[in-house]
């Protein structure tokens, strides 16, 4: 078979989103940023949104998007990205804004820009990657980090005596009054990514129809914080996220 016959539509079985550029990924291997950067695009391109996407990427891992998705990006100080999101939203209310953040960003530096922005309905999607850990900085504890669970902070494991409990951000944010939808997914299976990548459209269409703001939250792995192979750090998310971090929809006002 020649290369011609290979690359005719019929036979085509992935195609890289033309949005996504040819850096080499530097993402650990396993790490779920990179699947999600890829449904980002896929999205974006598919709704023909190429020229007016915004991205907003603040401090952490979740910063180095910018390396891959050639869409225009604009950096926030640790945890502001939905102030900038709104901002920009409000300035140029005919394009497609949303953040692209972690969960040490987003639930504890940057919990009241969260909170505020999704109750005040602004017309912004929040992706919010959960990994239940600080994954750049060292592995510390995060807000999002399980009862009994080990990281570098708390190395006997997170006791709610001591540390609280973990923080549902996206079960606080169902109940506000702003949001339009709110749903939490995964992208650990084919299937899986399938349904997050429904989600980041809906919430993407919602934007731009101005119904409000939406969350998306991933539930993910860092096999590398949480000291895994990548193999061993899927089965433990879906046994021990998953059941704290149900996946679904929680919130979809029509």
């Amino acid at each position: 078979m020649t290369k011609e016959e290979i690359i005719r539509p019929e036979n085509l079985v992935y195609q890289k989103p033309t949005l996504m550029n040819d850096a080499p990924m530097h993402y650990c291997p396993g790490c779920s940023h990179g699947v999600v950067h890829k449904l980002i695009a896929e999205v974006i391109e598919e709704m023909g949104l190429e020229e007016k996407a915004i991205g907003v990427s603040p401090v952490g891992c979740a910063v180095f998007i910018y390396n891959y998705l050639d869409i225009d990006w604009e950096e926030a100080a640790h945890g502001r990205a939905p102030a900038v999101a709104t901002a920009m939203k409000r300035l140029w209310p005919d394009r497609l804004v949303f953040t692209y953040q972690g969960d040490g960003d987003l639930a504890c530096i940057g919990t009241a820009e969260t909170i505020h922005a999704l109750n005040r309905g602004e017309n912004i999607t929040i992706i919010f990657i959960n990994n239940a850990i600080y994954g750049m900085t060292g592995g510390q504890m995060a807000p999002t980090t399980l009862v009994g669970m080990k990281t570098s902070t708390c190395p006997y494991g997170r006791d709610v005596h001591l540390h609280g409990y973990p923080l549902k951000i996206t079960e606080i944010a169902a109940t506000l009054e702003g949001t339009a939808y709110v749903t939490r997914q995964s992208v650990q299976s084919v299937p899986a990514i399938r349904k997050a990548k429904k989600a980041i459209r809906k919430a993407f269409e919602n934007s731009m129809n101005g119904k409000g703001s939406n969350l998306v939250e991933i539930v993910s792995t860092c096999n590398s914080g949480w000291k895994m192979s990548p193999e061993a750090a899927n089965k433990w998310m879906e046994e021990n996220m998953f059941p704290f971090y149900p996946l679904g929809d929680l919130k979809d006002k029509q």
